[in-house]
């Protein structure tokens, strides 16, 4: 990294953690994508500085992105990057016009995220040994997940403090550091109890972690990789051959309401969406839910 671009970067990060109160994960992503654009610059522009480039010359930039092979996404993701970090050199005085302003987007078609049905979910749980301590915190922990929709680093983060269980809601810490106040049924509410009571009080929390719910056996807060790990064992355990994240019992959470009928702006408050277009991907779900149930059970269609 040359001083001058290490300046940039330097000076963008500070911009969104204080500014935009991004999250490390997101800060990451956007020096990540200007990464790219300082790896282009070496090898095309003999390392010119990003307050030099012109609109043909990120145009260039976007064409050589996609001939590496990223994917539409991915490519839509490096242009929303790069047009936020034009926005900061704008706002600094650093250049009197954007180059990236009238970057064009490659279309993306939304894919239905995966999500699991009720049963699956249940034949998952079924699959814990609940007769050992990680296994009563596993379960209590995916119940929790697609109770009330956590992301995954909402998860891990959890503060015994921010709990209200007899109040049944807890407090979450979303994107952007926006707190919400998601309900929690009663099951959910019951399982952390008992995991707070009987294997939590068993360990000795590291110097951090006193106030998080979920502890590895170290005492130490859970790893987002770990969870995955324990989802992914879960799912080959109880013969789902899905590709599963953690985020799948979100979007499982959220599909099952929008099946049952629940108002689509109360889901987006559950889940913390900032614009309701994120959520109406569940609505796609909610047709293709319809469209299977009635192609399933019309007698026209029964052999």
């Amino acid at each position: 990294m040359s001083n001058n671009w290490n300046v940039y970067y330097i000076r963008f990060k500070q911009y969104l953690q204080l500014e935009r109160s991004l999250s490390k994960n997101s800060i990451e992503a956007y020096a990540d994508d200007l990464k790219k654009l300082e790896n282009y610059s070496e090898l095309f522009l003999a390392n010119q500085t990003p307050d030099k480039f012109s609109f043909r010359q990120l145009q260039d930039f976007i064409e050589w992105v996609a001939t590496i092979g990223f994917s539409a996404t991915t490519q839509a993701r490096i242009i929303s990057g790069i047009k936020t970090f034009y926005k900061f050199l704008l706002l600094e005085n650093d250049i009197k016009q954007s180059p990236a302003e009238l970057l064009e987007t490659p279309k993306i078609a939304r894919k239905l995220p995966v999500y699991l049905s009720v049963e699956e979910i249940d034949k998952m749980l079924s699959c814990i040994d609940r007769s050992i301590p990680e296994g009563e915190r596993n379960y209590s922990m995916l119940e929790t997940l697609y109770s009330c929709g956590l992301r995954v680093s909402e998860l891990t983060t959890l503060k015994i403090t921010d709990l209200h269980l007899n109040d049944n809601y807890v407090k979450v810490v979303g994107k952007g550091n926006k707190e919400r106040l998601v309900p929690i049924g009663k099951n959910a509410a019951k399982l952390i109890k008992n995991y707070i009571s009987s294997t939590r009080s068993q360990l000795l929390p590291k110097k951090g972690s006193e106030d998080i719910v979920y502890l590895n056996r170290r005492g130490a807060m859970l790893s987002r990789v770990m969870v995955f790990y324990i989802i992914k064992d879960l799912a080959k355990k109880a013969g789902i051959h899905k590709i599963l994240s953690p985020h799948s019992f979100r979007h499982s959470f959220a599909t099952h309401l929008v099946e049952g009928g629940a108002d689509l702006r109360a889901v987006q408050e559950m889940l913390g969406h900032e614009s309701i277009t994120t959520t109406e991907i569940y609505t796609h779900l909610d047709r293709q839910f319809l469209r299977d149930n009635i192609l399933s059970y019309h007698p026209r269609n029964k052999k």
